[in-house]
């Protein structure tokens, strides 16, 4: 195929969502609560569709489903392992958690959720929550009873360029004011454990999942290390930001002209700020901030020209 496939995004409205993925990206939004851009998916609840090329209006599920060898895999695929969105948290999330793989397939019939953040943005003093403090499951259940949340809750501040990886069974939350773009397990499935009372458009409490919440959560928590690891090569600035079991995770900075040869199966790319090109077997592909596309498995030979920056992502499998 050497065929470069751009997505165009689904959009999800939510409690806690605004209007900054139009003034920040341009993108047509639903409403000024628009929370959540799903911009590279395979999910049945946001479905991202090909916007260019041969295969363009079709999804990026149903492609996965019957083209294997466009992902270097050999058997047809399930479901897309992967999600790329960008998140506007105007308010603060629910204080949440995510379950693994065997919980998730039991009771939920999905993947797990394990994720990764990297701060596109945020105000002052901005903040998450980054795991909890309770040493055992029985703490951990009555500091949640009696609303202990400031004994519990570990609190980050945050800065633009930041960058967490959460796997699940990991207490978390974006605070407000924070824009992240977020690489995780194509999963949905979340338990809420604390939402600071709010109450939804029908003026009731927005559902928690305590039970579900206290299957999962690591205790004690368990912080994960990912070594960043800058790369200066001719045209930019490779870092490594994760490579972990679910997936792979890289920052590029480009500035000028960048060759680069794909060595995973495939790989998720967004353009996170400035603009550029990019030349695949002759065929040129102008890049802007908000753009995110894929790089499918016959495409290898790459070359990137402007000044840019990127985030790239794949499942850390290896070519064959």
């Amino acid at each position: 195929m050497k065929e470069v496939l751009f997505l165009n995004p689904v959009f999800q409205e939510r409690i806690w969502g605004g209007n900054r993925l139009h003034e920040e990206f341009g993108y047509e939004i639903p409403s000024d609560k628009t929370g959540e851009c799903w911009a590279i998916s395979g999910h049945k609840n946001g479905e991202a569709t090909i916007k260019n090329g041969e295969w363009k209006g079709e999804s990026l599920a149903h492609l996965y489903a019957n083209h294997p060898e466009f992902f270097g895999e050999k058997e047809k695929g399930q479901n897309f392992p992967l999600l790329v969105k960008v998140l506007d948290a105007k308010a603060d999330l629910s204080v949440q958690v995510h379950p693994g793989d065997e919980y998730a397939q039991e009771f939920e019939g999905e993947l797990g959720k394990t994720e990764c953040w990297y701060v596109l943005d945020c105000q002052p003093n901005a903040k998450i929550v980054y795991g909890h403090n309770a040493k055992t499951k029985e703490e951990l259940k009555t500091w949640i009873e009696e609303g202990k949340w400031s004994e519990l809750l570990h609190e980050v501040p945050v800065q633009k360029g930041d960058f967490f990886y959460v796997p699940s069974g990991m207490v978390h939350a974006i605070g407000e004011g924070i824009m992240i773009l977020e690489i995780q397990q194509s999963s949905d499935t979340t338990y809420r454990v604390y939402d600071y009372d709010r109450k939804d458009d029908a003026g009731n409490l927005r559902e928690l999942h305590l039970k579900q919440a206290l299957d999962v959560i690591t205790v004690p928590c368990e912080y994960p290390v990912c070594k960043k690891v800058e790369e200066h090569t001719k045209g930019g600035v490779v870092t490594t930001l994760a490579e972990e079991h679910y997936f792979s995770v890289y920052r590029w900075d480009i500035d000028g002209i960048f060759h680069w040869q794909q060595k995973a199966p495939y790989t998720l790319v967004s353009i996170i700020d400035g603009a550029g090109r990019l030349i695949v077997d002759g065929t040129s592909y102008e890049l802007q901030k908000g753009d995110h596309f894929l790089l499918p498995y016959d495409v290898t030979d790459t070359q990137w020209e402007g000044k840019f920056t990127a985030v790239l992502a794949n499942n850390s499998q290896k070519r064959a």
